[in-house]
């Protein structure tokens, strides 16, 4: 079940065929970009499109009709001036910014940026020695990485931050940086009582906002949680490998999933609304999974994030990220994974990242490292979904004693979580078309009935 009069996200394939021949124009010009796209691809199994930051177009009346026309619309934002920032609020598009130049078609491609984690290492990794623009660690940096022909292909690195203006921090900003992203990376993340755990949490988060501000403190605490991720999932530190290899870090991210009891379910929210996300659709995955979500959205950081939690049919009916849920007799997909593993807030981490591929690709660039993957549970020309091979964990002693006290399991599949250990995390395949921001509601229940541990 969605929230589908406010987020009935739709495809908008002449948008992306407009952006996608400008690109691609740009690339074909360019000789370095064209060895690079080629490179992204066969060592990552990623889309050089699918990085892309913004694109700089020739300003004039004939392309702001067009991109009109398409569903942009301007943005508010820092920009270089004499620039015209453009977004499309209904998909997921790189920005366009509009800028005048003399003797150049209207609406003709100037510039191109793709976006990384840290433009240093990118720039290392490619063996380009240009300056960088921007303070160490600040909010937006920038660096040139090919000109041709008047055209320019650029790196940039956001860390929270809307505009497209380098910005010049304070000597201090550095040390104040690493000191919230340590303060987050390093908190307690195993506790008896898990309340207590997601409340001094969410005590950090609104200290960390106090400090560095919502979207720079949301940065700092989403990095760490890939972080915390990444350690514990082998599919994912061979693809951070493959894509560090040419210094991309992991800015191609789509999704981030949290997975949280009953109980403590307001509280993930609340934490998460401390870092700037707001609420967007709902899902509920049936009743044979017993399994719903909040999809949250932080606009700034470009954050999107699944918040699962066990529910029946009648409560995504409700505010369900808000209101207090009582416990229920049996556990579902979720309840289960969180009593084995912890909170993902807290110590079990997420449970998946999703990053965009081009699908096909990275399945078989992954396969030839020895990262395989489940069958897809979407594939559709605008939506390719597909979970590696689950991370198995040991599951603690003191969970299963509980789990089988209070009736939640077996003493056969307590046998059996000792012995081998119980799915954990996955790394998602995810390739998207057309702009389309949404999920597949009716393939959800699949997968989540394909990834119970009790399966």
């Amino acid at each position: 079940m969605t929230d589908m009069q406010e987020f009935a996200w739709q495809r908008y394939p002449h948008a992306e065929a407009y952006l996608r021949e400008r690109f691609d124009d740009l690339v074909a010009a360019m000789p370095d970009a064209r060895a690079f796209s080629s490179a992204l691809l066969t060592h990552t199994g990623s889309l050089l499109f699918d990085w892309l930051d913004h694109l700089v177009l020739v300003d004039g009346e004939v392309p702001r009709q067009q991109l009109e026309q398409l569903g942009f619309e301007p943005e508010d934002v820092p920009a270089d001036a004499g620039s015209q920032v453009l977004y499309h609020p209904g998909a997921i598009f790189p920005r366009i910014l509009l800028r005048n130049s003399d003797g150049r078609e209207p609406g003709a491609t100037l510039a191109a940026a793709i976006q990384v984690e840290d433009v240093a290492a990118f720039l290392m990794a490619n063996h380009l020695p240009e300056t960088i623009e921007g303070t160490t660690l600040s909010p937006f940096r920038r660096a040139s990485l090919w000109r041709d022909n008047g055209l320019e292909f650029q790196a940039v690195e956001r860390r929270g931050h809307p505009g497209f203006v380098p910005t010049e921090m304070p000597a201090d900003y550095p040390t104040r940086y690493l000191n919230a992203y340590e303060r987050w990376a390093t908190r307690p993340r195993d506790f008896e009582d898990e309340r207590t755990g997601m409340e001094q949490t969410l005590q950090l988060a609104r200290s960390l906002v106090s400090a560095m501000g919502t979207d720079t403190a949301a940065w700092i605490a989403f990095s760490g949680e890939r972080t915390h991720w990444q350690q514990r999932n082998h599919a994912a530190e061979v693809q951070k490998a493959n894509q560090d290899r040419l210094g991309m870090g992991w800015a191609n991210h789509d999704h981030h999933t949290f997975r949280s009891s009953r109980h403590v379910f307001p509280l993930l929210v609340q934490i998460l609304e401390t870092f700037g996300f707001h609420p967007r659709e709902r899902f509920y995955a049936g009743a044979q999974a017993g399994w719903g979500a909040q999809v949250m959205e932080q606009p700034v950081c470009r954050l999107a994030v699944f918040a699962d939690v066990d529910l029946t049919p009648e409560e995504v009916e409700g505010d369900f990220a808000h209101n207090p849920l009582p416990s229920l007799q049996d556990m579902g997909t979720v309840g289960l994974w969180c009593a084995l593993h912890g909170e993902a807030m807290l110590s079990a981490g997420l449970h998946h990242l999703a990053a965009r591929f081009d699908f096909d690709a990275a399945a078989e660039h992954l396969a030839s490292q020895g990262v395989d993957f489940m069958r897809p549970f979407s594939d559709f020309s605008y939506l390719r979904q597909a979970f590696s091979r689950g991370e198995r964990w040991q599951v603690d002693a003191s969970r299963l004693d509980r789990l089988v006290a209070s009736g939640k399991i077996d003493e056969e599949k307590r046998t059996v979580f000792a012995e081998k250990g119980a799915i954990g995390s996955h790394l998602e395949n995810i390739q998207r078309g057309e702009g389309f921001k949404g999920f597949n509601q009716q393939t959800i229940s699949d997968i989540i009935r394909r990834t119970d541990p009790r399966n």
